[in-house]
């Protein structure tokens, strides 16, 4: 591999690393404006489900999002 090629697998791999990144940002964000009413010093048992329910969803729905774009993709490259 040449510096060229490392460079480039450098960059790809820092590129993903931020898009990661910005999701937790964003599924925190979200998630904590749903189920947090107020900090406090300590989580209880409600908000701490509320979070969990909350990032399942999320995880639930891009998951589901990222599978009918794979498919129609397939789909209009078999009619092409």
């Amino acid at each position: 591999m040449n510096a060229e090629e490392e460079l480039k697998t450098f960059i790809e791999g820092e590129t993903e690393k931020q898009r990661y990144q910005s999701l937790v940002h964003e599924l925190t964000e979200k998630c904590w404006d749903v189920c947090i009413d107020k900090p406090s010093a300590r989580m209880d048992p409600k908000t701490e489900n509320c979070i969990q329910n909350c990032v399942n969803r999320f995880i639930d729905a891009t998951n589901l999002i990222v599978d009918r774009l794979a498919k129609t993709s397939t789909e209009s490259e078999l009619v092409q």
